[in-house]
């Protein structure tokens, strides 16, 4: 494992002035950061904290969140990729310590060929571990093994008035689970303990199981998460109340003799032009999406690429919806809520604003592991709709209306406009939070929902 070299630690870190560089997967709202710092060695954080003025830092991994979590408008950036060290790594245990800008890609291109594997991944590779752990990321298999965070063993944290302190569930625990979720609130993480898991290959045992209803869906999730590790559905969102879409179940499969190439698809050079995304191309995209996939229903070995990173395969895929980019909206809703969870269904097919990327998942019961994790029991739901200005904003107003009123949430991650009235609501323990942010860090998101300027 590489660690840090001695010649390097007095090197200046590297500023850019004035970039737009930085933006969020979902490229809105478009903001100009003042300074972007980019350290190439942990030992020059603290000099960055140290010669910034209070409320003034945040640090950003490689943007994959959706909204404004990962901005910090008009004020400065910490660029944590080239802090991407692997620091060590027990065979005995599967516990890797690696640098906060080490991505799941790199985890998985090094650790996987040794039978090795992510505990809990999202739907992409290309995040870092800090943005992981600052995100408390979920993938599909919550139900058995709850969040990413459940399986950070301790972290190393840079404070503005502390320096470099270990946090874990034993020794500044408080710091610790306030960290996982905390949107990097809290300081820059240094390094981070994962617990990976055995697997044999890089093949998953998969099944696609067509349905036609919430409560179909609901029965085949019940009937799946005792069987399956990783279960999620596409969802058809023009259908209504009584959607269609794809169920997907998985398992490691024990085949490891097979040659395995993961597949590197196009990169897209330019974004769209708005038109082409409108309502009747989105259900002509929806139909055939569902014929596709309802006509291979039945099990498949298929690789661990397509399996959880079917978007990966188109690089930039979020320059489909044009140069306004897009809002993603994730919520979760109590089980108890299904008719909230169908008026919200109903209210998006009237719209005319449908997405084709629709993600329905069952989230099991895991106690949450940081204050501000997202994850909690019910049925979560994301879609991405592309930017059309007040239409879009009133849908999605439309849409917070039904998760306040049943008592659901919203995901910071994926979010660039909830008010601070529905932040409050999903999050009722976040003034509990509020004394484990570093005097030095804020956000874009952060200043919004609280109202602090």
């Amino acid at each position: 494992m590489t660690g840090q070299s001695a010649a390097h630690l007095k090197r200046k870190p590297e500023a850019l002035r004035a970039t737009d560089k930085y933006v969020s997967w979902g490229r809105y709202p478009a903001v100009v950061h003042r300074h972007v710092y980019k350290p190439a060695w942990n030992d020059q954080i603290p000099s960055i904290i140290e010669e910034s003025p209070t409320a003034s830092l945040l640090p950003y991994g490689l943007g994959r969140s959706y909204g404004d979590s990962c901005l910090n408008a008009d004020r400065s950036l910490i660029d944590c990729r080239r802090l991407n060290r692997f620091l060590g790594f027990d065979e005995s245990t599967g516990i890797l310590r690696c640098e906060s800008g080490v991505t799941f890609a790199d985890i998985i291109d090094l650790f996987l060929p040794r039978g090795w594997f992510l505990p809990v991944t999202p739907g992409t590779q290309f995040v870092t571990v800090g943005g992981a752990i600052a995100n408390d990321v979920h993938g599909k298999n919550h139900h058995c093994a709850g969040t990413f965070g459940a399986h950070v063993q301790q972290l190393g944290l840079y404070r503005s008035n502390e320096g470099l302190l270990t946090c874990g569930p034993n020794q500044n625990a408080g710091l610790f689970h306030a960290t996982i979720g905390g949107l990097g609130l809290t300081g820059v993480i240094a390094w981070a303990d994962i617990q990976l898991r055995r697997v044999n290959g890089p093949w998953i045992d998969a099944e696609l199981v067509p349905f036609h209803s919430l409560s179909a869906f609901l029965d085949l999730s019940n009937q799946s998460d005792g069987r399956f590790e990783y279960t999620v559905a596409w969802l058809d969102c023009f259908a209504g109340r009584n959607p269609r879409g794809i169920f997907f179940r998985g398992n490691h499969s024990a085949e490891s003799g097979k040659i395995f190439r993961p597949k590197r698809g196009p990169e897209l050079p330019f974004a769209l032009p708005a038109w082409l995304l409108n309502r009747y191309t989105v259900k002509a995209f929806n139909t055939t999406y569902y014929r596709a996939h309802a006509a291979r229903k039945g099990s498949s070995l298929v690789g661990y690429d397509a399996f959880f990173y079917p978007l990966d395969s188109v690089r930039q895929w979020n320059l489909l919806y044009g140069k306004q980019g897009f809002l993603q909206y994730q919520c979760v809703l109590p089980q108890a809520s299904l008719a909230a969870f169908e008026e919200l269904l109903d209210r998006i097919a009237r719209s005319g604003l449908g997405s084709f990327l629709g993600v329905l998942k069952q989230f099991g019961d895991a106690p949450p592991v940081g204050m501000l994790s997202f994850p909690r029991p019910g049925l979560t739901l994301a879609l991405d709709f592309a930017m059309r200005g007040q239409r879009t904003f009133e849908l999605l107003r439309s849409l917070d209306e039904v998760v306040l009123e049943s008592g659901g949430a919203l995901y910071p991650a994926k979010d660039a406009r909830m008010s601070p009235a529905l932040f409050d609501s999903s999050f009722p323990r976040w003034q509990d939070f509020v004394p484990y942010i570093d005097p030095k860090m804020s956000s874009s998101f952060w200043r919004r929902v609280t109202e602090a300027k």
